[in-house]
């Protein structure tokens, strides 16, 4: 379910429920874990979520902590279209990206 609602889904290259299963695992690459970066933040899978895990909450916690890792997690210019996107969306990414 929680997949099924998240808004930008289409564009992970792990969809929600497989990351929250990696978690568990204990199995999870915090360098190459791209998903929870596309994350919008919207919780709509933290109240569709039939396990009551809620994605949404967990990716944020994962960004804090590959944040105070130091790890890099989005080069600013790879960003495609950089000079046509509004100025607001780049304000919350860099919100997003530096806690």
């Amino acid at each position: 379910m929680c997949t099924v609602v998240c808004p930008i889904n289409q564009y992970m290259d792990l969809k929600p429920h497989v990351i929250i299963r990696y978690v568990q695992l204990k199995s999870i690459d915090f360098k190459k874990l791209s998903s929870v970066w596309k994350c919008v933040s919207c919780m709509a899978c933290v109240d569709r979520c039939p396990r009551d895990v809620g994605p949404g909450v967990i990716f944020e916690a994962i960004r804090s902590l590959v944040l105070r890792k130091g790890i890099d997690a989005v080069d600013y210019n790879k960003l495609v279209d950089f000079e046509k996107t509004p100025s607001m969306a780049l304000i919350a990414l860099s919100r997003k990206m530096t806690g």
